[in-house]
């Protein structure tokens, strides 16, 4: 087999990015290390001062979240206002304050004076103390709860309002459906933290959003497209198994327009769940071709709601043997022991590009060191939420812990051991493989092409990273007669491309999965669609298959 890369000519360009299921950056600072002395910045304190909260209040947050998040410092001060509690209420009830994210951080120091790892003490649920902060903020309790419906109650209440946002500026006739950064908000009269100042009207804040989101570029970029932004966007079907999954009854014909008819074949995958009118753009740009929407807890046991669109044909599809065990247990026998009955979890959520901190793993487990095998609800309650939004897996008695990198490589498909070696650090393995394909997904909408080539392919894999489609091709038996791999390089050209195909034949497939930092849903500050800076890349995987075509069309 040969195997190209674009870096046997030039040294390509380091390129990372993150899933959607969201990247996270660790604090500066982790809470309770903020200076006695109170805030450094008085404008900061003043700030929270002038919107309403006391200074009691507005210390102990500064102090907890560190001074660099504004966005952390209010979301704890409204959870604050909302349950009605002073800060020393809740200093012994890690549910309640722990709105900071020293768990994004990769640290594995233990820091068991952390005046936040207090025992752990039974309050308001975590719905309905969410539902108070939105309707706080002035939602009706109806907008507030179907946001937490459509984004789950790991979701924070700055995601929860831009949301509800979203929600209403889609329902206008004029709205474009961007998703624009979020609002700061403003007390509002009367409210439980007791503001003077007038909440501004929903209708002025949605008419700012639009002013103020939509740069030039993107209003252009909105004139040009022919997309009618009143028609609805393509719905995700619920259950998530596109045309079929193994052992189902599958759908084996669709019809493709003449323009997506191969050669070669593609495949283009991204996240599923990205902003309004991201996928109906990638269909109208590959061929109008409609999204297949794959939830990959129906290949394994963890979830990866992901969206493809290719031009395969869908009949006579296999998975690859053996089936991966479908639940926690199976695919991790040695969790079975100490797997709690109130713990209900059978699948894993998606795997991210990163884990949860050795701080808080033991936040956890001193929140039940007091209580026997079974804790009160609001305990179980707080710890099931964090074992949710981390996978954390229970490896003791009262006791959990991030999976480890091979655990990761096996629940995606990969061979043990795929991302060691090569000076690789744990956090870099973490990364590349929240960044992967999902290998048994991706395996069983390829095994058409067994049989349609016997003596092998050649492959152009696009931001190939740890090389999913590689491997499911490979697991399938499919033989690479060649491969030219590409990360992200301005060498790929016209030229460069038909000097590659004159020497190899021609592509067979052509596959790959642009950045999607920017469609991620957890990305809360550059969630900017296709026009982001790293998922418009997805306009390079189009010029790239374009070219390809365009060129074999005229060699034929």
């Amino acid at each position: 087999m040969d195997w190209v890369s674009d870096s046997d000519e030039k040294n390509s360009d380091n390129f990372s990015w993150e899933t959607d299921e969201d990247d996270k950056e660790s604090p500066a600072d982790p809470p309770g290390e903020a200076s006695e002395a109170g805030p450094s910045q008085p404008s900061l304190y003043s700030h929270f001062i002038g919107m309403g909260f006391s200074g009691d209040m507005v210390e102990k947050a500064i102090k907890e979240n560190g001074e660099g998040n504004v966005e952390t410092i209010l979301e704890t001060l409204l959870t604050y206002s909302a349950i009605g509690n002073s800060p020393s209420d809740c200093e012994d009830a890690p549910a309640e304050c722990p709105v900071t994210s020293d768990e994004y951080s990769f640290d594995s120091d233990i820091d068991t004076d952390d005046p936040n790892d207090q025992d752990f003490i039974e309050g308001p649920q975590e719905k309905d103390k969410k539902l108070l902060i939105l309707v706080d903020m002035g939602f009706s309790p109806e907008e507030a709860d179907a946001a937490i419906e459509r984004c789950g109650l790991d979701s924070s209440v700055l995601e929860l309002a831009d949301s509800i946002h979203a929600a209403q500026m889609a329902e206008e006739p004029e709205g474009i459906g961007w998703d624009c950064p979020k609002t700061r908000f403003e007390a509002a009269e009367g409210s439980s933290y007791g503001s003077t100042r007038k909440k501004r009207s929903l209708i002025e804040v949605k008419r700012k959003l639009k002013r103020s989101c939509l740069s030039q570029r993107r209003r252009d970029y909105v004139r040009k497209s022919t997309v009618d932004f009143d028609d609805a966007p393509l719905a995700i079907p619920k259950p998530m198994i596109g045309f079929g999954i193994p052992f189902e009854k599958c759908i084996t014909r669709r019809s493709l327009p003449e323009a997506a008819i191969g050669p070669p074949y593609f495949y283009y995958e991204n996240v599923a769940l990205a902003p309004k009118g991201v996928w109906d753009t990638i269909s109208r740009f590959l061929y109008d071709i409609e999204p297949e929407f794959v939830d990959s807890k129906y290949f394994c046991a963890a979830a990866r709601k992901r969206a493809y669109i290719h031009n395969l044909p869908i009949e006579n599809r296999f998975p690859l043997l053996p089936i991966p065990a479908k639940t926690i247990q199976e695919a991790l026998p040695m969790t079975r022991q100490w797997w709690p009955q109130w713990d209900k979890r059978t699948q894993l959520n998606c795997l991210q590009t990163c884990i949860a901190s050795a701080k808080l793993t033991e936040r956890i487990r001193k929140a039940l060191e007091n209580y026997g095998d079974l804790p009160p609800p609001r305990v179980q309650e707080y710890v099931l939420a964090e074992c949710r939004k981390w996978n954390l897996v229970w490896v003791g008695h009262h006791k959990v812990a991030p999976l480890e990198p091979d655990e990761v490589e096996m629940l995606l498909g990969f061979p043990n051991n795929h991302t060691r070696g090569g000076g690789i650090s744990r956090t870099e393995r973490y990364k590349s493989l929240g960044n992967s394909f999902q290998v048994n997904t991706v395996a069983y909408h390829l095994s058409v092409l067994k049989s349609m080539f016997p003596n092998g392919i050649n492959l152009l894999s696009l931001f190939s990273g740890i090389g999913g489609a590689e491997v499911a091709l490979h697991k399938l038996g499919i033989h690479l007669k060649t491969v030219v791999s590409v990360e992200k390089s301005e060498l790929l050209n016209g030229d460069r491309l038909e000097s590659l195909m004159k020497r190899y034949g021609g592509f067979d497939l052509v596959i790959g999965g642009s950045p999607c930092n920017n469609l991620a849903g957890s990305n809360r500050h550059t969630r900017d669609g296709l026009e982001g800076e790293h998922s418009s890349l997805f306009f390079d995987y189009f010029r790239i298959l374009d070219l390809v075509k365009s060129i074999m069309v005229k060699n034929l």
